[in-house]
């Protein structure tokens, strides 16, 4: 997906979160950074989903515990309403299966409320150029949460194995990597335009609705190492 302000402007963030101390610090810290602008603030889930009817915005910070309506059942109306929006998880509670659940609803990343301004900053930027930023938290809480589930028994989104050619395996190993979309058009010699379109039948080959989904079935199918 081409971003909105691929012209050079910032990038416009929105902070939905109930701490207004809290809010004014992440403010603060990402005010020094050129690239991004901080167009408005929400104090809960309802108020939030009322400001985007009226305001672009390319990502937002969402608290998960805020009264009113939270970030849980914030983020799939966001989705509805715009699936392009990038939404950052803010949390106090590092929950191995909250992570999981999160961002199989779609969720584009996901941080502890203790990151420094700088893994902020990191998280928005990466969301916005490759939609999703990965790290330690949620890539632990994506293999525990897998090899739960294969504990417990089968999947049924992705109990069968999909046929996967080498360019596809390729691909979604190198997705698994971080690599972003152009690197990958890059190392494989193909348009970044039809490595998205891989990535989409990658989606549907294996029944997963996220690139979330994707990582956790490169997991169980050995496409690439459990040791992240």
């Amino acid at each position: 997906m081409i971003s909105r302000n691929e012209s050079g402007g910032p990038i416009k963030v929105i902070i939905a979160d109930d701490h207004v101390l809290y809010r004014a610090g992440v403010k603060t810290a990402l005010s020094a950074k050129k690239d991004i602008s901080v167009i408005a603030e929400a104090d809960n889930g309802m108020h939030l989903l009322n400001m985007l009817k009226n305001i672009d915005v390319d990502v937002i910070l969402l608290d998960i515990q805020m009264p009113v309506m939270d970030g849980i059942a914030t983020l799939p109306e966001i989705k509805k309403l715009n699936p392009g929006i990038k939404v950052i998880m803010l949390t106090m509670v590092e929950d191995q299966s909250m992570i999981t659940k999160l961002m199989e609803l779609g969720a584009n990343s996901y941080l502890s409320k203790t990151s420094d301004s700088e893994i902020i900053y990191e998280a928005i930027r990466t969301c916005h150029d490759q939609d999703y930023y990965f790290n330690s938290l949620t890539n632990k809480a994506l293999l525990t949460n897998l090899k739960q589930r294969n504990f417990a028994g089968p999947q049924k989104l992705m109990q069968h194995e999909a046929q996967l050619n080498d360019k596809e395996t390729t691909i979604l190993r190198l997705m698994c990597e971080e690599k972003s979309t152009k690197e990958i058009a890059d190392i494989v010699d193909l348009s970044p335009r039809t490595v998205e379109a891989i990535r989409d039948k990658l989606k549907v080959k294996t029944g997963a609705k996220s690139t979330a989904g994707l990582i956790m079935y490169a997991v169980k199918h050995k496409i690439i190492d459990e040791q992240l």
